[in-house]
């Protein structure tokens, strides 16, 4: 017999065998560890050619960098928010070390962090566009990075994960707000890294999970978790919250998913009383981890606000300092409730403002910029803007992607689509309230919300393209989505509904006979239809968002050509 023959039917006596508890509830990802790094670098390096060239361009402040750019510069000098005089938007482009300090603390409305962030640019780079914008391009760059490896993860497949990222790099609001001193880029950043911490977990847990009781952990309850992920997702999440307050959102969801990810994990191995064990051994961890790290991350961003005097509200401070933060909690508390009355009564009208239910078609965006300069263009008039509007063709697919993956996850409940769902209405469906209360909002508010919209296009090509067929191992599955074994349905409910047991009934045995038969026909037609569409429809999103690109990116156009791409009147 030729070793020709061996290799397939040692492959096929191998996939025949049941699979570990570990192999079921924490599969592997296929493909090349080194691929699934170095294809998502490629793909950042690309998003952040995008942001950082032309970084400085326009040299003059846009839209709420006039608030953001100075605060973030008198954190820099004092610790806290400061007044400045009224011509301090030229100072600050033309001397960073000019006297732009008024008398007396500033109010603000927002916490600290983001201006925490936007200072280390200042601090690195001056008080100039290109210093003050310096963090949010970094992080609108990194945000790819950690897209791609979570859509990796999630997928399977490191092409998905590459195409997640790319989508990101491509989308016209997260590269517009990536190159503007504002907060929401930071607010994305830190609830990304939080969510991509907990899938983390996720994975690894139930690794732990698996092995603890391959070992003959013989609990009713199940073993006792550390979770070590949880820990930095508390933190990030945190850190959202330190920026704008609808992070605390976020923190209520996702603390909800971990536990019904716990509760699922146990039930899916078989653990006898998975819901007391979950109450006993994960909830009040999570809790702490969650939300009591979450707390002590939003109280560090102000620790220039409660160690030095003279901040807004804050007056003179204790000679002790490690009274300080005692005496200054009262006083945080007041300021907060102001912030509190500031928001709530936040109704004044704005020529760009919009409605959350306006956002995912992009009815109202925000030109952050615009000039007519003479001259420039070869033209007798010419447009010169930075239109904060995501990329249509991706908003717009997203739409139809997000309908679908609430019927996946209804449905076929699968994690991923619940995980996704759930991100996405937790930064849009809270702003509802305050719409029908008239608070005054905008486009840009909705940045958060695009990376749980990229994910949900990638899910969907996901689903067309279909699982890797029998036999396919390496780099080509790597390309793929991945099936993962818990029944005929990829992965399990957010709910963890419906696997009372660790393994199909029949054991996993006619299931990996199945795996090792040869593909259908059909499966093959369907994985070429469905890679079609999903390569076209990347196409379509890189062609938009090159003609928008010009309108995004503050470059001079004659005004007719700057007119074609306003494509609705409510655009102007």
């Amino acid at each position: 017999m030729a070793t020709t023959d061996v290799a397939p039917a040692r492959a096929i006596a191998h996939r025949s065998r049941a699979p570990s508890l570990r192999e079921w509830l924490a599969p592997a990802i296929p493909g090349s560890a080194l691929l699934g790094w170095l294809g998502p670098l490629l793909v950042t390096v690309f998003a952040g050619y995008l942001r950082f060239h032309r970084l400085g361009a326009p040299k003059a402040v846009v839209f709420d960098e006039t608030y953001y750019a100075k605060d973030a510069l008198a954190l820099l000098k004092f610790g806290w928010e400061h007044n400045t005089v009224d011509n301090a938007d030229k100072m600050l482009i033309a001397d960073e070390h000019a006297r732009i300090w008024a008398d007396g603390p500033s109010f603000v409305a927002h916490p600290p962090m983001g201006k925490w962030m936007i200072a280390i640019g200042e601090g690195m780079f001056g008080a100039t566009p290109f210093g003050w914008r310096f963090m949010p391009a970094l992080v609108g760059t990194l945000s790819v990075l950690i897209l791609c490896r979570v859509a990796r993860r999630m997928t399977g497949s490191t092409l998905l994960g590459c195409a997640a990222g790319l989508l990101l790099a491509l989308d016209g609001l997260q590269f517009v707000t990536s190159r503007a001193a504002l907060l929401d880029i930071f607010v994305m950043f830190w609830v990304l890294a939080g969510f991509a911490c907990l899938v983390n977990d996720r994975e690894r847990s139930r690794r732990r999970l698996a092995e603890r009781i391959e070992r003959g952990d013989g609990s009713p309850y199940g073993p006792f978790l550390l979770h070590g992920w949880r820990f930095a997702a508390g933190i990030c999440l945190g850190l959202a919250c330190a920026t704008k307050w609808t992070g605390v959102f976020y923190i209520a969801a996702f603390g909800i998913m971990a536990v019904l990810w716990d509760l699922g994990a146990r039930r899916a191995a078989g653990v006898r009383r998975p819901y007391k064990g979950v109450l006993m051994l994960e909830a009040a961890p999570a809790l702490v981890q969650l939300v009591g790290l979450a707390v002590v991350a939003y109280l560090a961003s102000w620790w220039g606000w409660i160690f030095k005097p003279g901040g807004w509200g804050r007056g003179e401070a204790s000679g002790n300092v490690l009274w300080r933060p005692f005496e200054a909690m009262p006083k945080l508390w007041h300021y907060h409730h102001e912030m509190l009355n500031f928001h709530t009564g936040l109704d004044a009208k704005h020529p760009y403002q919009s409605w959350p239910w306006d956002w995912p078609i992009l009815r109202r965006p925000v030109a952050f910029f615009y000039t007519q300069p003479k001259g420039e263009c070869g033209a007798d008039r010419c447009s010169r803007e930075i239109l904060g509007i995501g990329t249509p063709a991706l908003w717009w697919g997203a739409l139809a992607a997000l309908v679908a993956v609430l019927f996946i996850w209804l449905v076929l409940r699968d994690w991923r689509a619940g995980a996704i769902v759930l991100g996405f209405l937790a930064g849009w469906l809270t702003w509802f309230p305050s719409a029908f209360a008239d608070r005054t909002m905008f486009l840009f508010y909705a940045t958060p919300l695009i990376p749980f919209m990229v994910l949900a296009v990638v899910l969907v090509m996901g689903y067309l393209i279909g699982p890797a067929p029998p036999g396919l191992a390496g780099a080509h599955a790597a390309a793929l989505p991945r099936e993962e074994p818990h029944g005929d349905v990829p992965g399990i409910g957010l709910y963890g509904a419906g696997y009372g047991d660790a393994f199909d009934g029949d054991g996993g045995g006619a299931r990996a006979a199945r795996l090792a038969a040869p593909a259908p026909p059909v499966a093959g037609m369907r994985r070429i239809v469905g890679a079609a569409a999903a390569g076209a429809f990347m196409l379509v999103v890189l062609a938009n968002f090159a003609y928008f690109y010009p309108i995004l990116a503050a470059q001079t156009l004659p005004y007719n050509e700057w007119h074609a791409r306003i494509w609705f009147g409510t655009w102007v």
